[in-house]
């Protein structure tokens, strides 16, 4: 029977005929693959059915097994296995199947698991799991604690995992790539005979890798797989909020507030809007300044980031579908997952750094198949304009960023042989070889497996002496388990990979709920000051158990919070893109780079625009000080590596201190005694020979790697975090973190986690591949070394960066910019 024609298909074919709907080619193509018993990864933008391609495969699929019963066909056991990152999207995605199978008198059950499963529902799923489970990467670990849990998979047939564009990548990612590893072994295993294929789809938006994400979550099936994709039919429209007037010394951040008004008639004309904003503490800032501005929009404006309750982000996520709000202002946490259908409008407001982030966002308005998406960009410096015209260019000729893959994730596996430990326990040479079916470990030595069992049995070398330490042991069986149960029911509770700075909740001194602030922004205050919360002005009374308790405040001169997670650097593609822009600045048409014509010039009249294949570098006189600025144009997380390694250098050729400053365009390197560079000088001073030496001479690697440390330990299992409501405070966590990093250290220098803390610190924080890739770039690059008699516009942001980063004047901020501005300019 030609597939097309099965019973399955046909059925679904009148469902969608029924709903007004017909499938889309690519839904097609995958119901085809599955019913095939292939395995692959599903690509479309947002919004255009990538989810009804791999659900209604697995209907048609069951269908086509019981063409005669598959209506009276009820607890077949576990079906569809559905892993999704996002605890947010799970209740939309249940009612859109249960919907559908209701429709279809399927009997089959949809049930959720997340950490916030009831207990009655877990005891429910125990005694048998529903057709479809949808669940986080951490659950389903937590699933794998059960003594029986093989069974709970027994009937299982595909595993779909959901935004794995998201997932890649993470130590969360890493998670789902053990799960479905583990998954396909207990398949391999199971005592009954197979007659299906276990099959894995993958469900992504775009990235720039696709077959590399495809193989890495296929890597445990030892098959090629498929990669469908819909064609990108999806219309973005940019519109760039283009200012009154220039600023040719340009103040990063400055500009925006002033545009607020300019996006008020957007607001007003659309059903709705999202304006998106990429650090909480300008949400706060943004909401204050739109209500002041159109005081007419109190009540149909709303706040979401991640740090407001859940009950009042719930209602604002509610609010949108109803279009009971004209607009929100919000952080990433509403760039995925939410199906926003009434959503017409979206504004960015400043730099969204990488273009899939900005494509991200533009889908979620137009968010139904062959709907235009809308979005404005509104700059918050000058220069911003230029990163538009930078994405334009992107979104048309299809470049995106790829997401690099982790190798070696030592904490996650810690974690992991724990896990199964209190599961049933493993047996070490089984285990390893099913660790190595992975991607991230498929590399991981027999020398460094044994090493992860000593440290989990005895301690390891300087562990030894604490009982605490020796969570394995060996059963009868040559099995390892964890007997202690203590130690199980704590590992149980920190089961998973996001480990975020510690969150105080905030409470009304009448007890209801506020939302979670950092405990380091807290520990700033003094009791009696005012700060902001999801748009209320709070007042400090007190701190106790781990609460912040608050009361309105009427105060104007609050405090806007600001979050540990607010740094985003410009990405590589973008970057790249950025500098082709400039190079063609003083002749583009296009309307950004028309604007910016004043900027340019002046620029080029004090110094010059660098081409594509030059690096710019000017070193400005100012009194007894010398600034020299240099322009690669790789992101602030490279700049600060980058210009770390080249004050260090430069000291060793004279003895000189410099202070440092940066954005994402360049970097400053302030000093009181005069440099001479050349550009021979400088090809050396960028050289990628003996970078990671250099390196951890110029950053202090030890004291960063100290930092990242607390989250492997976290992750590892060497430190508890504490008990549901008495969670240890951050700075306990710290010191202990601390202070295990000093041990090991000393006494165990080859740890495999103490390895990991240098090689993060390598990866994560300097993007040591992008860092090596840039400074290769610039050893054939033109070196361009002007000296301006004063600053320019490139330089400026980045030295006004400076003055706030070192305090230099007592002066008001704004006002010292503001005076240096006037004095530039006549």
């Amino acid at each position: 029977m030609h597939q097309q024609h099965s019973k399955g298909f046909k059925i679904i074919e009148q469902y969608l005929a029924g709903m007004q709907q017909t499938a889309f080619p690519f839904q097609i193509a995958a119901w085809h693959a599955i019913q095939s018993g292939k395995s692959g990864l599903v690509n479309a933008p947002t919004g255009m059915g990538k989810t009804f391609a791999v659900f209604l495969g697995s209907i048609i699929q069951f269908i086509d097994e019981h063409p005669n019963t598959y209506t009276q066909q009820n607890n077949n056991g576990l079906q569809l296995l559905w892993i999704t990152p996002l605890k947010a999207l799970v209740k939309d995605l249940a009612r859109a199947m249960e919907t559908t199978l209701k429709y279809l008198n399927i009997p089959w059950q949809v049930g959720i698991r997340t950490g916030d499963t009831t207990t009655q529902e877990r005891q429910q799923q125990k005694k048998q799991l529903p057709e479809i489970l949808l669940i986080t990467p951490e659950s389903l670990h937590l699933l794998f604690t059960h003594n029986n849990h093989a069974n709970y998979f027994k009937t299982l047939k595909i595993i779909a995992v959901d935004e794995w564009h998201e997932l890649l990548g993470s130590k969360r990612g890493v998670q789902v790539e053990l799960a479905i590893a583990h998954l396909v072994q207990l398949h391999h295993t199971q005592k009954i005979k197979h007659k299906h294929k276990l099959c894995i789809w993958g469900i992504s938006a775009t990235i720039g890798n696709l077959e590399e994400a495809k193989n890495v979550l296929l890597f445990p099936l030892k098959t090629k797989g498929v990669i469908i994709q819909a064609p990108p039919t999806k219309k973005i429209n940019v519109h760039t909020i283009i200012p009154d007037e220039i600023e040719t010394y340009p103040w990063a951040g400055h500009l925006g507030l002033k545009l607020a008004h300019k996006i008020i008639p957007i607001i007003e004309q659309s059903n709705s809007t999202l304006i998106f904003i990429n650090t909480r503490g300008m949400t706060e800032t943004w909401y204050q300044t739109i209500l002041t501005a159109a005081p007419q929009l109190a009540g149909a404006i709303a706040i979401h980031h991640g740090s407001i309750e859940k009950e009042l982000r719930l209602w604002v996520e509610e609010a949108l579908h109803q279009q009971k709000l004209k607009a929100v202002v919000c952080t990433a946490s509403l760039d995925l997952g939410v199906d926003f259908k009434p959503v017409d409008t979206v504004i960015q407001i400043g730099s969204p750094k990488g273009i899939a982030r900005f494509i991200q966002r533009a889908g979620r308005s137009g968010h139904q198949p062959n709907a235009t998406s809308h979005i404005y960009f509104l700059p918050t410096h000058s220069l911003e304009l230029a990163e538009v015209a930078a994405l334009k260019h992107c979104l048309q000729n299809n470049i995106i960023e790829s997401k690099p893959t982790l190798l070696l994730c030592y904490d996650v596996l810690v974690q992991y042989l724990c896990t199964l430990a209190i599961g049933g326990g493993f047996n070490a040479k089984e285990l390893l070889e099913e660790v190595q079916q992975t991607y991230c470990y498929q590399q991981l030595s027999i020398d460094e497996w044994n090493e992860i069992l000593l440290y989990l049995t005895s301690g390891g070398a300087a562990f030894h002496e604490y009982e605490d330490f020796k969570k394995l042991e060996l059963d009868s069986n040559g099995k390892y388990v964890i007997r202690n149960r203590r130690l199980a029911m704590q590992h149980r509770m920190h089961i998973g990979t996001i480990v975020s700075d510690a969150m105080l909740k905030v409470k009304w001194m009448h007890g209801s709920y506020l939302g979670v602030i950092e405990e380091w922004f807290i520990n700033r205050l003094n009791i009696g000051d005012s700060f902001v919360l999801g748009g209320r002005n709070v007042m400090l009374t007190m701190i106790k158990d781990m609460t912040v308790w608050v009361k309105a405040s009427q105060a104007t001169n609050t405090i806007i919070p600001s979050w540990m997670g607010g740094r985003m650097s410009l990405t590589a593609n973008l970057g790249s893109e950025l500098r082709n822009i400039f190079s063609n600045a003083l002749h583009s048409q296009l309307p950004e780079m028309k604007a910016l014509a004043p900027l340019f010039q002046l620029q080029q009249q004090l110094s010059v625009i660098p081409n594509n294949n030059e690096l710019l570098i000017e070193i400005i006189q100012e009194k007894k000080h010398w600034h020299i600025v240099v322009y690669p144009f790789e992101g602030r997380l490279v700049h600060e590596a980058m210009s770390a390694l080249m004050a260090y250098r430069l000291s060793k050729l004279q003895p000189v201190s410099f202070s440092i400053a940066m954005n994402d365009y360049g970097f400053e390197l302030l000093c009181d005694e005069r440099i001479d560079l050349t550009p021979q000088v400088v090809v050396q001073l960028f050289s990628t020979e003996n970078l990671i030496t250099d390196l951890q001479n110029s950053v202090n690697a030890t004291e960063m790697a100290a930092r990242a440390f607390r989250e492997i330990a976290v992750i590892g299992g060497l430190i508890f975090q504490g008990y549901p409501g008495k969670n240890k405070r951050t700075h306990h966590l710290q010191a202990s973190a601390t202070l295990l990093f000093k041990v090991l250290n000393e006494y165990d220098s080859k740890n495999v986690l103490l390895q990991q803390a240098f090689k993060e610190v390598f990866e994560k924080q300097m993007e040591e591949v992008r860092l090596r890739s840039a400074l290769k770039r610039i050893q054939e690059a033109a070196i361009r070394i002007t000296h301006p008699k004063q600053f320019t516009p490139f330089s400026f942001p980045i030295v006004a960066d400076g003055l706030n980063r070192n305090h230099i004047s007592s002066e008001q901020l704004e006002d010292r910019i503001k005076k240096m501005q006037q004095q530039l300019i006549h």
